[in-house]
């Protein structure tokens, strides 16, 4: 299979992996190439160091440029801004061949305001992979009122293709997992900040006592603070006061402790 990926960083570079692994070819297209191959390639390392894949084999069917006119499949893996996602669709749709399937990876935006700048909206599904993309193992598909049959059981045979479990989502602010996961994080960062417990007791609370395999606080250092605070902003303003940032959130993104990436959110990196 012929597949394309708009966006090299960490998501999107996961998705890259995990099709390569597979034997797909895969074209990634990033401005900054070189930064999104390293990713790729040290991914894969790791996947022959378990077996899963020959990475001189897997590195011979990348390519970084373009999305090529022949992709069966374009998954949109850049940041959740509205603009620049409809941009890049866009952009990508006027390229394609009809029966190609374009795919966002969005954790909250709505696929079908999305869908709505495109010539052909009913091919566009969301296929929402979750960090990091070689390990975990759901993919929630997303449909809309106009999505047909055939595309849905298309995305259905990614997820079969790449051995992960799908569920299928309506398209609603946040989806199900986006939903779900924010507010429980945004309920563990009030209770941070009324000092009902440290963030290293809450996390173990939910590890330990819910079997959840890392803590909402933990978690949010991982996906970055900035990406949960804009998705809450956007949950709250669809869905209402429920998830409201909490003031600790705001202070901590205004502060540059952006979690991992940054060195240092509730947690030392």
């Amino acid at each position: 299979m012929k597949v394309a990926v708009i966006g090299g960083g960490r998501m999107g570079s996961g998705i890259a992996q995990v099709f390569l692994t597979r034997g797909d070819h895969v074209t990634v297209q990033e401005p900054e190439a070189e930064a999104a191959r390293r990713r790729i390639t040290e991914g894969l390392t790791i996947a022959e160091s378990k077996g899963l894949t020959d990475r001189r084999e897997a590195l011979g069917r990348l390519v970084m440029g373009k999305v090529p006119p022949d992709a069966e499949l374009v998954v949109e893996a850049v940041p959740e801004d509205p603009a620049l996602k409809v941009e890049v669709l866009a952009a990508a749709e006027a390229g394609l061949g009809e029966d190609a399937v374009l795919a966002t990876n969005t954790s909250s935006l709505s696929i079908g305001e999305l869908a709505a700048a495109l010539s052909r909206p009913e091919r566009l599904i969301g296929l929402h992979f979750f960090n990091p993309v070689p390990v975990q193992r759901l993919i929630e598909i997303v449909v809309t009122d106009v999505t047909p049959p055939a595309v849905l059981e298309r995305a259905r045979g990614y997820a079969d293709h790449l051995g992960k479990t799908a569920v299928v989502v309506h398209d609603s602010p946040g989806f199900a997992t986006s939903r779900l996961g924010v507010l429980l994080g945004l309920e563990a960062i009030r209770m941070v900040e009324e000092g009902v417990a440290t963030p290293e007791d809450i996390d173990t609370a939910m590890t330990l006592g819910y079997g959840h395999p890392m803590g909402p606080l933990r978690l949010g250092d991982l996906v970055g603070l900035d990406v949960r605070l804009a998705i809450a902003e956007y949950l709250h303003a669809r869905l209402g006061p429920r998830f409201e940032p909490p003031a600790l959130l705001r202070r901590k993104v205004a502060a540059g402790e952006l979690g991992r990436k940054s060195g240092k959110g509730f947690y030392e990196w």
